[in-house]
């Protein structure tokens, strides 16, 4: 059996910038914010009760992957992948971005 719990809840010492169906995204300053992917998962704009287990980690690494593949393409919000103050819980599934202007 599975023990794992899915993440549907983020709590992180920041102001909370806005929550989405899948991401939560607190303000760290004027320019920069820290999108934590969830495993919340959102069917025809409904929020289901359940998550799965490592589904917003694996949205990030996939969002990573392609982000740096694409970068010398066209530029992206990434600035990064961690901050100090990123409780260990939420490493893998966050990405610090550049707030659109």
């Amino acid at each position: 059996m599975n023990d794992r719990v899915a993440l549907t809840e983020t709590h992180v010492d920041l102001p909370l910038f806005s929550r989405g169906k899948v991401r939560d995204t607190y303000q760290l300053d004027a320019d920069r914010l820290l999108m934590v992917t969830t495993d919340r998962i959102s069917a025809f704009d409904f929020v289901l009760p359940t998550g799965i287990p490592d589904r917003g980690t694996v949205l990030t690494q996939l969002s990573l992957f392609w982000f740096a593949r694409t970068g010398d393409v066209v530029e992206n919000h990434l600035l990064g992948d961690s901050y100090d103050g990123l409780p260990a819980e939420l490493r893998g599934r966050a990405m610090v971005v550049r707030r659109a202007q």
